[in-house]
């Protein structure tokens, strides 16, 4: 919730907001984190982890 004091504020620092540049590094940090999550989660002995975890789950019911 915005107020004129928080308003007036940013104004007078100069903190409006993000710029296109900060938006695009953000963007860019965040594609990259998602690419190598990825990659670890579908590696081969992550995969076969999670299967093992799956297969016991189901057992033990």
């Amino acid at each position: 919730m915005r107020t004129a004091w928080t308003h007036r504020w940013r104004c007078r620092t100069g903190d409006l907001g993000m710029s296109t540049a900060e938006y695009a590094v953000g963007v860019l940090t965040a594609v990259a984190f998602a690419g190598l999550l990825f990659k670890i989660v579908t590696s081969p002995q992550v995969r076969g982890m999670l299967t093992q975890i799956v297969h016991r789950a189901l057992q033990a019911g």
